[in-house]
This record gives C-alpha cells, sequence and structure tokens, in this order.
C-alpha cells in the first residue's frame, strides 16, 4: 500500500492542537501527524500528516490557508515501516550527564547516566534538536557549578524533557512544564509518568505565564525557554519579572545571529549572560538575574 506524506511550515504562533483536529477530520484520515521541528530561518515549525491513499487537496489547502501556511508539499513515499524507520533513525543522544532515549533502546541505556525516556511524539523536543540539546547541557553546566533551584518553570515544554532533567538535577525542586499547546501538555504528561517524575513536575496549559499554576510559584529561582525568537521578545519582560534574584534563565530556539540582540534583550531587564554556546545553527544562552 502506498503512503502519502503532506508538509507544510506553519507560523511558530499557530495552533498546533487545532491543526491536527483539522487534519484528523480530513477523509481518508491520516495514520500520522507529527510536527512542531524548528525550521531554520525562524519563525516557522514544520508539520506532516501521513496517508495510505491519496490526501484531501482541498481540505489541505483550506487548512493550509486557515493557519498561514504556504500550502502543503504532498509527496509519495516508498512502502516502509515508518513506525520502525523512525525508531531507527532517532538513535539515542547523549548530552553531559543525561542520556535521551526512546522505548525501542531501553536495553541499550549504560549504567552512571540520566537516563530519559522520550518519545517521538507531536511535540517539540527529544534531544536531537540543536536546541533541546543546546539546554540540556546548559542543564548540566548549572548542576556542575552546584547552582541551587527550588521553583522550576520549563515554559513551551514541548514534551516536558527539560522539565524532567531538571527535576532529576533538583529532585527538590518543585517543576512546572507549560505550553500553550494542548497536544503537547498530553505528550509533557505522558512523558512525566514515563520517567517516573508525577507529582515532582506538573504539566499545564498555558498562554505564556498567564496561569495560576505559575503565579503560585513565581518568583522562580530557574526559567527554562526553548521557544523562537518572535515570542522570546514578547515574553522577556514578563520571565525577568517572574525570576528571583539570583535566579538562572536558559534560553534556546533562537539562531546563531539572533543572540546578539537576544542578549540586549536580557541585558536591559537586569540579567548577565553567564554562558553561551552554538550547535549548528542555534544558539542557547544561561543568564544570571
Amino acid at each position: 500500500m502506498s503512503t502519502y506524506s503532506a508538509i507544510a511550515e506553519f507560523p511558530v504562533e499557530s495552533e498546533f492542537g487545532k491543526i491536527v483536529k483539522l487534519l484528523e477530520s480530513l477523509a481518508p484520515e491520516p495514520t500520522a501527524v507529527d510536527g512542531a521541528e524548528l525550521v531554520a530561518g525562524g519563525g516557522f515549525v514544520e508539520i506532516g500528516a501521513y496517508f495510505e491513499e491519496a490526501p484531501d487537496l482541498a481540505g489541505l489547502a483550506l487548512i493550509a490557508k486557515m493557519h498561514g501556511a504556504n500550502g502543503f508539499k504532498i509527496s509519495k513515499l516508498p512502502d516502509l515501516d515508518w513506525v520502525a524507520k523512525v525508531q531507527g533513525e532517532l538513535v539515542p543522544v547523549t548530552a553531559g550527564r543525561f542520556f535521551v532515549y526512546g522505548s525501542h533502546d531501553i536495553a541499550n541505556v549504560p549504567e552512571d547516566v540520566e537516563p530519559l525516556l522520550i518519545e517521538a511524539s507531536m511535540a517539540f523536543g527529544t534531544g536531537h534538536h540543536e536546541t533541546t540539546l543546546g539546554c540540556l547541557l546548559a542543564l548540566d553546566c548549572l548542576a556542575e557549578h552546584c547552582v541551587s533551584a527550588r521553583r522550576i518553570l520549563d515554559l513551551g515544554c514541548g514534551t516536558a524533557v527539560l522539565a524532567i532533567a531538571a527535576s532529576r538535577i533538583w529532585p527538590d525542586a518543585d517543576v512546572i512544564a507549560s505550553d500553550m499547546d494542548e497536544v503537547a501538555v498530553d505528550v509533557a504528561i505522558s512523558n512525566v509518568a514515563a520517567n517516573n517524575a508525577e507529582g515532582r513536575v506538573v504539566c499545564i496549559q498555558a498562554d505564556g505565564l498567564d496561569h495560576v499554576e505559575i503565579a503560585s510559584l513565581t518568583p522562580f529561582n530557574l526559567v527554562l525557554v526553548n521557544i523562537l525568537k518572535g515570542p522570546l521578545v514578547k515574553l522577556s519582560k514578563s520571565i525577568c519579572k517572574c525570576m528571583a534574584p539570583n535566579a538562572h534563565l536558559v534560553v534556546s530556539g533562537i539562531l546563531n545571529d539572533q543572540s546578539g540582540e537576544m542578549i540586549k534583550v536580557f541585558g536591559s531587564a537586569g540579567l548577565r549572560l553567564i554562558d553561551a554556546r552554538s550547535i549548528g545553527e542555534w544558539s542557547t544562552l544561561t543568564f544570571k538575574k
């Protein structure tokens, strides 16, 4: 049986959950939908749907138009076991003390690591993208420097990999993993359960910092934000206000040539850059208030 892919780039502010629901309402219905992969150049995320029959081109065009995409690119794919293929390509990732893996690699988890079980899913953050990897390395660096944190916020959490990682370093901390997208929150809840972090990591759906759970833990000792430049700039003042004195902020989702602007944005709000690293085209910055 043939398989078809339909892939489009959507503005980063698009509501991923609504797009998924619209795609699933098509006839024929897609067998899988994935996405939220950051597109180089900033401002867009890639969303793909996969069909066992030729998809509804008019329906796809309408979804693209409704949510500001340029249009889906349709491809006919060879007859493969796509689940096995994706799992085979998503090899484990080592980031400092962390070892990020899928359930298909459970037998390959080495000793003396912090294992993070994160399945490939419809939410961003498996450790394979340079921004997630950079944030994990930044967390490892903070731990190496004996930074303490009692209240932690993972803003725009995706799979919640950063929140779970932080809960391993600071097991007594209160950790909130928040995302504006309901699909991402569902994925985050599943990953928190798979990593036995229930009770330590609370997953919520929130638009920015506007949520009672976030307000109840403010100010935070550590804030993690792996989103793109546009929404990061918009939230920068609110992020700084929710941080305690001497708190740390790790930001990523920004291209290397955007890092200078981010340093100025957060510097003007009273934060000092203490670490910067680039992996490929992407930068991860760590600040202290």
